[in-house]
């Protein structure tokens, strides 16, 4: 048997069985017995309770919708993600840069299909279609021959302004999504004609247009995360979603809770020695 002593180190972390370690050190000749070499196993312990947080769930209220886009556009989904990674990469680094929830960037896929290419019947053009007027307010050069609203970079860092702009509007990112595709004012006046502000009331106030604009954005979140997120959400959900975590988050640190089990993770190190201790080899396992 080799003895076990409790030794502090960071490193990989394992289970509490105990490594086959003679096969790791058979791969570097050190062999126990050959040489006449003491091993002992150094392992630091951790207690940890977990709790799982719950995933956002899809809105009975679009459930359908959701499976029918997803059923017929599934192959033009995956061929955008396939080609559009390193499109999604750029994205995603300014939205973090600009405090964007990332996920929001599944909206140059609805927009555009992700195509800088991409012009609208009326104008709008590159990735996030904007139209000459509103690119321009947001920074962007359209003369000439230059077009910045084609260009990945500069067309992100102008739509992180703008739906930055748009959230401090409305704080729900369900209507700012509609008002992404129909203006503000369109929402607005949606509010008003419904008396409420969640999205799922006031969706046949707005044009058709930018009722299934948003429904297309959650489907398409969906495929490609397979949940939802705080942008799936209307405000009084992302409440009730945040609380929820909050409360779990709670009862994770509540170490005396007698209901929760604490998981005992062990670090492994191998210290070999000779007859006279003198250390020979150490190695996390």
């Amino acid at each position: 048997m080799y003895p076990i002593l409790t030794f502090a180190t960071t490193g990989i972390t394992a289970k509490a069985a105990p490594p086959d370690y003679n096969r790791f050190k058979k791969t570097l000749n050190l062999n126990s017995a050959r040489n006449g070499f003491n091993d002992t196993l150094a392992a630091s312990s951790n207690k940890k309770y977990t709790a799982a947080v719950p995933d956002v769930e899809l809105q009975a209220a679009v459930k359908s919708f959701v499976e029918d886009y997803i059923e017929k556009n599934d192959e033009m989904l995956d061929e955008i993600k396939f080609k559009g990674n390193s499109c999604f990469t750029t994205i995603e680094k300014i939205f973090q840069k600009q405090g964007v929830p990332v996920e929001l960037k599944y909206l140059a896929v609805i927009e555009s299909k992700l195509k800088t290419s991409a012009t609208s019947r009326v104008g709008a053009a590159g990735i996030w279609q904007f139209m000459p007027k509103t690119g321009k307010l947001l920074g962007l050069k359209i003369a000439g021959k230059t077009d910045e609203r084609r260009y990945v970079y500069k067309s992100s860092v102008a739509a992180a302004k703008y739906l930055n702009d748009l959230y401090k509007l409305f704080d729900d990112w369900l209507l700012v999504i509609a008002a992404y595709n129909g203006g503000p004012g369109t929402v607005y006046k949606a509010i008003k004609k419904s008396g409420s502000r969640d999205f799922w009331k006031l969706q046949y106030f707005l044009p058709q247009e930018t009722r299934l604009h948003v429904k297309k954005f959650i489907a398409t979140h969906y495929y490609y995360e397979e949940k939802g997120s705080l942008v799936t959400l209307t405000k009084s959900e992302r409440e009730r979603h945040l609380k929820a975590v909050k409360e779990l988050k709670s009862t994770e640190n509540d170490i005396e809770d007698p209901q929760t089990e604490p998981e005992t993770f062990y670090n492994w190190i191998l210290i070999t020695h000779d007859d006279n201790n003198k250390l020979k080899f150490i190695a996390k396992l």
